[in-house]
């Protein structure tokens, strides 16, 4: 017997079972997509014109087909309607975006922290800017669809708890609960709520966003202080039974190695993360402060022995990492992103060496190497794009941050 709840659900599946193959082929008819996705053509044009009415989809000019009857009319996602927040709970400061269903930037904030120590102010904090920017001019009209946060830690997908955020001396935040009070009482309260790590978040960016097609599976690499992984599969992010797949700045690089903060030795973090450079170049008892990151990238910028010694060391320990990457997933393609990018070629072409001299050892071609598109706001929209990615799979588990899919119109 089926229940009134369940057939809800299977219409919203098949809802946006549509909206993610647009998502895919933008400009198929209705009756292409009835072909394609196995739905009546009767029934698609019934899903069709509500996701239409929502601000879903868009029909553009009729398309001559050569067929007898009626002229094919293509379909699109609709830019001009729904909008998506996103936040990167970044080390020293936050930075949101508000982003349209293609991922296009309409409105953004950057937020330093008042006290960075502080997980709660903080929080309280990005929750008031996120009212703030969900009440932006440039999204007058626009319904609000849901809000995507990235977290540099540890996050478990199970209770929605940010275990451990080294670099910002986080432990044990309840960030969903946090948010959710913060935002409770305004025009966001009841929005769906995705949270995720910032290395999952940045590689949903280049799965929703990006346009870039063969290009799964895919892993995004985030290089900061430390170092993690988002990893792609057949459309899916890889969470790993409690959220923590990808941590991969914990994987052992080198048997014995330099301390590292788990209290290991050779873990990739302390071989290749930013913090493992600043205590290569100016050693471990110096504060790691924003301004001292700025002397690292000036000293390699400008030549310096040490500084480039460091970087190329910790570029040849990158190729390592990502042949293990490689061989663990074989992906079409790895993305290098997170703040350690502003090292350039310095940085990035040792690892690209180690990795191509190990394709060759094997006589097999490596995966693609490229960085992402998004800049400094990548994990910011790919907050935007963790709630879109969510919201399109209403099949997904994704944890206990979800809400309640409640939409929020905004004037």
């Amino acid at each position: 017997m089926i229940v009134a709840g369940d057939q809800q659900l299977l219409k919203q599946i098949n809802r946006m079972a549509l909206v993610r193959q647009l998502c895919s082929e933008p400009g198929m008819s209705r009756a292409a997509l009835s072909e394609t996705v196995g739905l009546t053509k009767s029934t698609v044009s019934l899903l069709v014109r509500e996701l239409m009415d929502e601000g879903w989809l868009s029909e553009s000019a009729l398309r001559t087909t050569g067929a007898l009857g009626r002229r094919a009319t293509p379909l699109h996602l609709d830019d001009s309607r729904l909008a998506l927040l996103g936040a990167d709970l970044g080390i020293g400061a936050a930075r949101l975006v508000a982003t349209n269903l293609l991922g296009e930037v309409l409105a953004e904030r950057a937020l330093p922290y008042d006290n960075a120590s502080d997980a709660a102010a903080c929080i309280a904090q990005v929750a008031r800017a996120l009212n703030e920017l969900g009440a932006d001019a440039a999204l007058a009209g626009r319904t609000m669809l849901g809000v995507g946060v990235g977290l540099h830690g540890a996050v478990d997908d199970a209770t929605g708890m940010l275990h451990i955020a080294p670099h910002l001396g986080w432990r044990n935040v309840d960030v969903t609960g946090l948010l959710r009070a913060g935002l409770a009482g305004g025009a966001l309260a009841a929005l769906p709520l995705f949270i995720q790590n910032e290395a999952n978040v940045a590689a949903l960016a280049e799965l929703e966003f990006s346009g870039q097609r063969g290009a799964d599976p895919l892993i995004y690499v985030s290089i900061g202080y430390g170092v993690g992984a988002g990893i792609i599969v057949n459309g899916r992010l890889l969470t790993g039974l409690y959220g923590f797949a990808g941590e991969v700045g914990h994987t052992i690089l080198q048997q014995g190695g330099p301390p590292c903060s788990c209290g290991r030795r050779g873990c990739a973090d302390a071989l290749i993360g930013l913090q493992a450079l600043l205590d290569a170049v100016y050693g471990p008892d110096q504060p790691s402060t924003p301004a001292q990151l700025e002397r690292l990238f000036t000293a390699a910028e400008a030549g310096d022995d040490r500084a480039l010694a460091a970087v190329e060391a910790a570029g040849r320990n990158l190729g390592v990492l990502l042949n293990n990457l490689w061989v663990a997933f074989d992906p079409m393609c790895i993305v290098l992103g997170g703040a350690a990018l502003r090292l350039g070629e310095r940085f990035i072409a040792p690892g690209r060496q180690v990795l191509l001299d190990c394709a060759s050892a094997t006589s097999l071609p490596a995966p693609a190497l490229r960085t992402p598109q998004f800049g400094a706001n990548t994990i910011a929209i790919g907050g935007a794009a963790m709630a879109r990615h969510y919201l399109m799979r209403p099949f997904a588990d994704h944890g206990i941050g979800a809400g309640t899919g409640t939409q929020a119109r905004l004037a």
